[in-house]
């Protein structure tokens, strides 16, 4: 749980009530102060560990190790969303270095992160974990699945009905791990106070709606919504490991300077004040001057 002035989060990862293990991963790197915020923002990732890979919870482990080791070691390196970006592709060539390494025959894991500034979000994923924005009851997915079912969609082949009960649903074309340079996106979210962002792995959005996911958000802060929508993710199977990372925005309160009132200053040291004074001076030395010379 995460409480600052910038943002308030919460965090949470179950291993579903199917799987023996948990293949997900939550992590996040907080500044411990100014400079460190200006430098990094505040990141927030969820990995989930590609089904039917080898040890797919130490790649989703290992390949958030990576990218927040990047992102913090670049702080100069472009805006916070290519940095991101860059962070996530050399995570993935480390994680395919550490498989070479250690025998594996494949590790892989999907990835979704908020790297989040001032009034700005940079979210960038890769595969099917997704990013959502709420901002006044107003509810939508930010990112873009990876995934088989996703493009067929976008294609025009099936339709979003037809994709829920696909067999074909858990098929990822890009992951972490999997190949030498995965497509990943960056999408820019500028953020108002009260605006929050939900990331999570599929295990949730598998079993709650994008309504019940905007309910939930809409009346609970981050903590409560978090558990919530895990336990509703239980309830109806937990077929998948869940994730979720609520963040609520909170922004900076603009300090209001109050500028001291102007001193008042006496008439008479002001300029009209002064030539009050000599003016009727001025006439009476003319008016002498010219009777002395008549």
């Amino acid at each position: 749980m995460t409480k600052n002035k910038l943002v308030d989060a919460s965090l949470y990862t179950d291993q579903g009530q199917v799987r023996d293990h948990n293949e997900d991963f939550i992590s996040s790197c907080e500044p411990q102060n100014a400079a460190k915020e200006a430098d990094h923002g505040w990141l927030f990732i969820v990995a989930d560990g590609v089904g039917g890979a080898d040890a797919g919870e130490v790649a989703s482990e290992l390949a958030c190790s990576y990218t927040i080791d990047y992102y913090v070691n670049n702080p100069f390196k472009k805006n916070l969303g290519e940095r991101l970006r860059d962070a996530m592709q050399s995570a993935n060539s480390d994680l395919r270095r550490y498989v070479t390494q250690n025998g594996n025959r494949r590790m892989a894991t999907t990835m979704v992160a908020a790297a989040i500034q001032e009034g700005e979000a940079y979210i960038v994923n890769v595969g099917d974990s997704r990013c959502y924005h709420w901002r006044k009851g107003v509810f939508r997915q930010v990112t873009k699945d990876h995934s088989l079912v996703a493009r067929l969609v976008e294609e025009g082949a099936i339709t979003e009905e037809q994709a829920e009960n696909h067999p074909r649903k858990n098929v990822i074309l890009f992951s972490l791990g999997s190949e030498k340079t995965p497509q990943i996106d960056i999408f820019h979210q500028p953020m108002e106070r009260g605006d929050m962002l939900l990331l999570c792995s599929d295990g949730l959005t598998r079993h709650v709606k994008d309504a019940e996911l905007a309910d939930t958000l809409s009346k609970y802060r981050p903590e409560k919504a978090a558990r919530l929508l895990i336990d509703l993710a239980n309830e109806r199977g937990g077929l998948d490991n869940i994730s979720a990372a609520v963040i609520y925005y909170n922004g900076r309160k603009t300090a209001v300077v109050r500028r001291p009132a102007p001193k008042a200053v006496p008439f008479l040291k002001t300029k009209a004040g002064i030539i009050a004074v000599l003016m009727p001076l001025l006439i009476a030395a003319l008016i002498v001057a010219w009777l002395i010379i008549r």
